[in-house]
């Protein structure tokens, strides 16, 4: 039978078919993201533009766009994190391998999720808004990194409004500092979530 978990660099082995949420961490999904390159490679620059990275920008316009709780920060921060395991596979492709990619996908965002606090079911208000951060950082991404001409970029992935490019961390990063960028956001927003879920527990107990 062919072998169907990898081994992390924590000791873990997540299983790919059936992912358990104690076989997540963090700093694995960290490590991972900051190692795989957004568009196979082909972007500007000495460094490659990493999924970890484009993560952050992610969250960041998010942020900037929505009012969102730090629960949502976090599954925005995530919202690639199965590519810790599968890879970043461009929009072409995932289209020609269908189904199944997205079945697996899914249970990896589900046991990363679990991992986590969050829900395993991303409502579809939240997945429109993550989206459309998401093409948004595609679009500069595509202009800035990728050769797209503007016009190309806006075909594909729309014209950003009341988001500049001088306010995004667009410029490829080594994977030592987005590995350390990546994890101070993450802790400061689990921190966050941390002081609400303490106030809600003291509130409740208190009644």
């Amino acid at each position: 039978m062919p072998r169907v978990w990898q081994r992390m660099l924590s000791g873990r082995r997540l299983d790919l078919l059936d992912p358990s949420p104690l076989d997540v961490e963090i700093q694995d999904i960290i490590h991972g993201l900051a190692r795989v390159a957004r568009w196979n490679g082909q972007t500007n620059g000495p460094y490659a533009f990493s999924v970890a990275q484009h993560s952050l920008v992610v969250e960041q316009i998010f942020t900037i766009i929505s009012n969102p709780t730090p629960d949502e920060q976090l599954i925005a921060l995530l919202h690639d994190g199965p590519e810790y395991v599968v890879g970043d596979m461009i929009s072409p492709f995932k289209a020609v391998i269908g189904d199944n990619y997205k079945s697996i996908e899914k249970r990896l965002e589900a046991a990363i999720h679990l991992r986590y606090g969050l829900t395993p079911d991303i409502s579809p208000e939240l997945k429109k808004k993550i989206k459309k951060a998401d093409q948004i950082s595609a679009y500069f991404e595509a202009v800035l990194l990728a050769g797209f001409s503007d016009k190309e970029a806006r075909s594909f992935f729309g014209q950003p409004k009341n988001i500049t490019k001088d306010q995004l961390l667009i410029e490829p990063l080594p994977i030592d500092d987005v590995e350390t960028l990546f994890k101070a956001r993450f802790e400061k927003i689990d921190s966050e979530r941390n002081v609400i879920n303490n106030k809600a527990s003291t509130q409740k107990e208190s009644r």
